[in-house]
């Protein structure tokens, strides 16, 4: 059982600058290309490999407060592609967040298939690798699918690996268990992928505006 403190109102204040506060997720801000990618997805007749490309961006907000709790975090977006097409082959966005105070990371997700979830794990500052994981029918780290989704393919766990790499990339290595009609054993969809970074990310809104003052001032 987690122990909050009595007073659940009064908010600190934060740090300005979110990226000297992200902890292990420092590694993945900025903007990334991922060129192998590898999707194992279930099909009538048997799992389906598909290779993708993937771009993801991770840019800092501006640290959230609920009452003492300090929050740091990316919000991200990703936009996935299969080889030489130009259709989307997945969508998604989110947040990454940091909870110094207790090593939390959270990880929430939105698809445009109807569902979304949140992730939830623990990790030391300097971790270079963390895992979380998101189980249906939970409250603090739950999966919601719209109705056919949940008849069809129904989601009961989702998990996810990310390793920071001392060269600069990062990787993941995702699972979702899928619950299929007609199936005896669940279908375990993997999805990974290694990522190199193009262009780094956009400050925060609180970090730019002390950057900017600090800018004037020395003018």
């Amino acid at each position: 059982m987690e122990t909050y403190p009595k007073d659940i109102y009064t908010e600190p204040d934060p740090d300005a600058d979110t990226l000297a506060n992200l902890g292990p997720l420092t590694g993945m801000a900025g903007i990334w290309i991922g060129e192998r990618g590898l999707d194992v997805n279930p099909k009538a007749d048997g799992p389906e490999k598909r290779a993708f490309i993937e771009r993801i961006e991770l840019h800092p907000i501006d640290a959230q407060t609920n009452g003492p709790q300090i929050l740091y975090g990316l919000r991200y977006r990703i936009h996935i592609l299969e080889p030489g097409k130009v259709e989307t082959f997945h969508d998604q966005v989110g947040y990454w967040l940091w909870e110094p105070a207790t090593g939390a990371i959270m990880q929430t997700l939105s698809i445009p298939r109807g569902q979304t979830a949140m992730a939830t794990g623990v990790a030391a500052a300097d971790a270079k690798t963390f895992r979380l994981e998101a189980v249906r029918g939970n409250t603090t780290n739950g999966i919601l699918s719209n109705p056919f989704l949940e008849y069809a393919f129904r989601t009961d766990r989702y998990t996810i690996t990310v390793s920071i790499h001392d060269d600069g990339t990062w990787s993941y290595e995702q699972e979702t268990l899928l619950i299929i009609p007609g199936k005896t054993e669940p279908f375990r969809h993997t999805d990974r992928n290694k990522l190199r970074k193009i262009g780094e990310p956009t400050l925060n809104p609180a970090a730019q505006a002390e950057a900017e003052a600090k800018a004037q001032a020395e003018i």
